[in-house]
């Protein structure tokens, strides 16, 4: 884990950082107004993972698909930015369907608000 202000970066910090621009399918596990299975919370935002890959955790490496509200069960797009945790080590991309696609921080800081504490991470982009 990485503490706030350290330059070394955490493990899935360096698995995050290569989808940065790139094009990514997810898999959708947790779509839009469906409730988390613990905590009960709505989603806000369609949330699932790039199948393929592991995480720090043991599960998939998470992403957060901005841009449509319809509940989905796969989704395809550009990754543009990924939620650096400082708290614990389990980034999550910020993916959009269209590459054209710009949200500033305070955007997807609004998008994701329904699970990240504002203060707890920091947006990473290229």
């Amino acid at each position: 884990m990485t503490s706030p202000g350290s330059t070394e970066e955490s493990e899935s910090l360096r698995l995050a950082r290569p989808f940065l621009g790139r094009s990514v399918d997810l898999i959708i596990d947790r779509p839009y107004g469906s409730r988390h299975p613990t905590c009960g919370f709505p989603y806000l935002a369609n949330y699932g993972y790039v199948p393929g890959t592991r995480a720090p955790d043991g599960e998939e490496l998470d992403a957060y698909y901005l841009g449509s509200s319809e509940p989905m069960t796969s989704a395809h797009g550009i990754c543009i930015a990924i939620i650096h945790r400082l708290h614990d080590d389990d980034d999550k991309l910020v993916v959009v369907p269209d590459p054209a696609t710009t949200l500033d921080d305070a955007a997807i800081a609004a998008a994701v608000e329904f699970q990240e504490t504002a203060g707890h991470y920091t947006v990473i982009r290229h």
